[in-house]
């Protein structure tokens, strides 16, 4: 496995600007010195850690997040910033994005966990017509550009229908938010510090198969990644795959697996799905004339398919010529 994704087990189936100092790095982020070796959850906690030192207006709230939370990812912050600044919450998920919103609306950063991404629908209405519309309906005199919704999604395994769905295509079709998932430890990192900092709302889907399992070099110091800007982590000429999350790992040994059949691949992580980079996705397409989208999310309605149809549309020609237009999913009970 590529040291792009960390070290992982084989696998088992082949109008307010807020202050900052830290200006956005490109490329793998942060400086090649002070890199330590970190798993996922503790790069997200490593990156929390930062967002609250940095600001004093930044906020860590949800179920169970003074004590770590479930997966441990907000150990030690409420020991460090005290409890008025990293808190419990009752269970209830749309009070948790509704104080969030409240909370950024008066000039805060609020970073609000929902416990699992299967739970998150209870707040559908306050992320989507509140946090998204707030800026747009006030004609831009008030926001809450400062909220980040943290939520881990998708399939370990294990944990059956009620903690393993990808729910992400849903907050797709909502303009006024941002959706950001990141593929590994250093990515989590630099793209949690620049959602946190966005002066918008962002939904932030951490792959919780990841948590521990993905480990690599991360720059200790505080360093943020551009968000709506994909990355071409691996160059070919033949087919373009395009994911995101924890698919990325999967798709790298699909690369490596085509690569000994004489067929080269470019890989592409998305890695903010809204605003997403067509621009990158269609120059690549433009190359290899063929494209493969491969998500874990039920097919009906996902994501891959507004890639799929966005990309036919701007290449329709060279698509056509290779004769491929791809689309693959992992296969849900739930299509």
């Amino acid at each position: 496995m590529s040291t792009k994704f960390g070290r992982l087990v084989p696998l088992v189936f082949s109008k307010r600007g807020f202050s900052t100092s830290t200006s956005v790095q490109k490329g793998g982020g942060g400086s090649e010195e002070g890199l330590k070796s970190l798993n996922l959850c503790s790069a997200i906690n490593q990156a929390l850690h930062i967002a609250l030192d940095s600001d004093p207006r930044s906020y860590v709230f949800g179920e169970d997040v003074s004590f770590g939370g479930v997966f441990r990812c907000t150990t030690g912050l409420a020991d460090q910033f005290g409890k008025k600044r990293v808190f419990n919450t009752p269970l209830c998920e749309q009070g948790i994005v509704g104080f969030g919103i409240g909370l950024a609306a008066m000039g805060n950063r609020a970073i609000a966990e929902i416990q699992f991404a299967d739970y998150i629908f209870p707040a559908f209405d306050q992320i989507v017509n509140e946090a998204a519309k707030f800026r747009y309906r006030s004609g831009n005199q008030f926001n809450c550009g400062g909220l980040t919704v943290r939520a881990p999604y998708g399939a370990v395994g294990h944990g059956g229908h009620y903690h393993s769905q990808s729910p992400e295509a849903f907050f797709c079709h909502v303009p006024g938010i941002k959706v950001v998932i990141p593929r590994s430890p250093r990515q989590a990192k630099g793209l949690l510090l620049s959602c946190i900092r966005d002066p918008n709302p962002v939904v932030f889907f951490e792959p919780k198969w990841l948590y521990r399992l993905a480990v690599e070099e991360v720059p200790e110091d505080d360093y943020m990644l551009p968000l709506s800007e994909a990355e071409v982590i691996r160059q070919g000429s033949d087919v373009t795959l395009v994911g995101w999350g924890a698919q990325l790992a999967i798709m790298e040994q699909a690369c490596l697996d085509a690569e000994k059949e004489g067929i080269s691949c470019e890989l592409i992580d998305l890695k903010t799905l809204i605003p997403w980079d067509k621009e990158t996705v269609e120059s690549s397409v433009n190359k290899t004339g063929r494209l493969l989208v491969s998500h874990e999310a039920p097919i009906t309605g996902g994501f891959g398919a507004e890639i799929s149809a966005s990309i036919v549309e701007r290449c329709f020609s060279r698509v056509c010529s290779a004769s491929y237009c791809y689309f693959h999913h992992i296969v849900t009970p739930y299509n």
